[in-house]
């Protein structure tokens, strides 16, 4: 559901569900605590998921994740842990915290190491350490970690990915790398990567795709052709005034401060009129 239902219809649902199992979980022992534990972990990680990526809101879905935290912890799921300490990283990750976020992925990985983790999860963890080391300026660190990834994934593991692991595969490990080369500089590259993560992304998984337009933006504008940059950042807008997607608009305004050379010119101010218009001002406001 959570690639198809808006965050303010879903967070809601899911924040009230996991509340429920909250109260449930004082009155019940043995096995089925420890199954209820394991269904309110992964409850927790789905609103915390909605409120820092859907709703850009870090502060409230580090509160959210520490409950899942516990309620795996309750349910001593390895894995359910190490999923949920990685989501942790993206926090300080994200704001450039090299140290905390450091922490929280070794013990991501120290978790990851007490359960069956498939070649899939233990190829996430090195995308989400990528994408925190390359947003505190290593991004060579960062693509090191995402040629792991890709040999992990090569080589497999005998273990299937856990059924709540339902947002990664190795297209999105594309999108990692396409992000991180485009961090670093190596704008050929990362166009090619993007180009080829747009065509294999499902039809249906417009969140990812808003993301990836805006990369691709990027790409553009760092190599000059800001017309370019802005056909994409149009493009994004388009998906994102149907399929909400905080993370996705943060990307196209990330674009518009890189146009400020050309913001004199239409094309830019036709991206204004569509950034700035009722559409995405009151989706922002109301989701």
């Amino acid at each position: 559901m959570y690639w198809t239902v808006g965050p303010s219809t879903l967070h809601p649902a899911v924040s009230a569900h996991a509340t429920l199992g909250a109260q449930l979980l004082g009155a019940t022992v043995g096995r089925a605590r420890q199954t209820l534990a394991a269904a309110l972990a992964e409850s927790w990680l789905l609103a915390g998921r909605i409120e820092f990526f859907d709703l850009r809101e870090p502060a409230r879905a580090a509160d959210t994740w520490v409950r899942a935290l516990q309620a795996a912890g309750e349910a001593d799921d390895a894995l359910l842990g190490a999923a949920i300490l990685a989501h942790l990283a993206f926090i300080p990750g994200w704001s450039g915290n090299h140290e905390a976020s450091n922490e929280r992925m070794t013990a991501a990985r120290a978790h990851a190491r007490r359960g069956p983790a498939s070649a899939e999860f233990l190829a996430w963890l090195d995308a989400v350490e990528a994408e925190c080391e390359a947003r505190c300026g290593n991004t060579r660190t960062a693509l090191n970690l995402i040629a792991h990834g890709e040999d992990i994934i090569a080589a497999g593991s005998g273990h299937q990915p856990p059924e709540w692991m339902d947002w990664f595969t190795p297209t999105r490990l594309a999108a990692f790398k396409g992000d991180i080369q485009l961090k670093a500089g190596h704008l050929p590259q990362a166009r090619e990567t993007l180009l080829g993560v747009l065509d294999d992304l499902p039809d249906g998984d417009a969140k990812q795709r808003s993301v990836i337009l805006g990369d691709l933006a990027a790409v553009e504008a760092a190599a000059g052709a800001p017309q370019a940059a802005v056909a994409y950042a149009m493009q994004a807008l388009g998906l994102l005034e149907t399929h909400w997607y905080a993370t996705g608009l943060e990307r196209i305004r990330e674009v518009r401060r890189t146009l400020v050379p050309w913001q004199h010119e239409q094309y830019v101010r036709d991206l204004d009129d569509r950034l700035y218009g009722w559409g995405p001002v009151v989706s922002s406001l109301a989701n």
